[in-house]
């Protein structure tokens, strides 16, 4: 199937993507940004190619042409956007070579996002899903451990997932992290996040890691190997269902709930920005919307003449 779409790209779409991915790959970036690029960037590849044109031979016009055939195909508009900013990441780099003289993305428009608010739990309703874990067996005491860091130091799930065993330092209660673009950060951990990882290394891991001694691996999976985003989301769907928890949760959910509590409790944005690891403090910013009701709530509360 590969071999069938590089068939039917143009020998210089060939060209720049090989170059481009040489690129990421010298600035550091994850496999799975890479995966993201190269769909993306493939997908606008084959489009140009139809159209029987090169890299050399894109412009603005025709961008707004991909741009609207995107939207009218069913894509989301972050999708649509997504997509946008891989071509213009691919141009940026063919600009940067010399292999065309301007980006013609440059001045393109990104659709306007739908504002939306991250899906949250309440703060009782993340003691009611971690306290529904127990810690009796070691896979259960694995999850405990998994979920109360995840939740404790506002982890994305690939950084879970990549978490070492020297990345803990529980003289000093931190956490070292790798996030997005190779970028180190390092975040505290909170009291029951560091019992449930002391009870979860002591009693369960050594158990976990029989069938593979030599992996580094934080958080292993039942045959000893480190765990795929797939799997935490597996995991976690099964104890908010036990929970009895509704509204798709997911790990990115207890990201956002760290965040969402932080702030409630008086955390300015940019502490906030530092422990998320995000590059701008306008992306943090998304926690400072609240919805109506819930405004509407606090102002009956608070004000003397509500």
């Amino acid at each position: 199937m590969a071999t069938d779409v590089q068939d039917k790209l143009g020998s210089g779409w060939r060209l720049s993507l090989e170059r481009f991915s040489r690129e990421l790959d010298a600035r550091g970036a994850s496999p799975n940004t890479k995966r993201a690029y190269g769909s993306d960037l493939r997908q606008f590849a084959l489009w140009a190619s139809a159209r029987d044109l090169e890299p050399g031979g894109v412009a603005y016009r025709q961008l707004r042409g991909y741009a609207a055939s995107l939207s009218e195909g069913g894509a989301a508009k972050s999708t649509v956007a997504r997509k946008l900013a891989a071509v213009r990441s691919l141009y940026d780099h063919l600009v940067a070579v010399g292999e065309v003289p301007q980006n013609p993305a440059e001045l393109l428009p990104n659709p306007k996002r739908d504002s939306r608010l991250p899906r949250t739990l309440g703060r009782d309703e993340v003691e009611a899903l971690l306290d529904r874990i127990p810690a009796s067996e070691p896979l259960d005491a694995r999850d405990r451990a998994m979920f109360e860091l995840t939740y404790s130091s506002g982890l994305r799930c690939e950084e879970v997932v990549s978490l070492d065993l020297d990345s803990l330092d529980f003289d000093s209660e931190v956490l070292r992290v790798t996030g997005k673009g190779g970028k180190t950060r390092i975040v505290p951990i909170g009291e029951p996040a560091q019992r449930a990882l002391e009870h979860y290394l002591t009693s369960a891991r050594p158990q976990l890691a029989e069938r593979n001694g030599a992996s580094s691996a934080l958080f292993l999976s039942r045959r000893g190997r480190r765990l795929s985003s797939s799997d935490v989301r597996r995991r976690l769907a099964r104890w908010v269902r036990d929970a009895a928890i509704a509204g798709g949760v997911s790990p990115h959910s207890l990201r956002h709930s760290f965040a969402t509590h932080l702030l409630e409790g008086g955390a300015d944005l940019r502490s906030i920005q530092e422990l998320l690891g995000h590059a701008s403090v306008s992306t943090t910013q998304i926690y400072t919307r609240v919805e109506p009701s819930r405004l509407r709530r606090q102002y009956r509360r608070a004000h003397p003449r509500a």
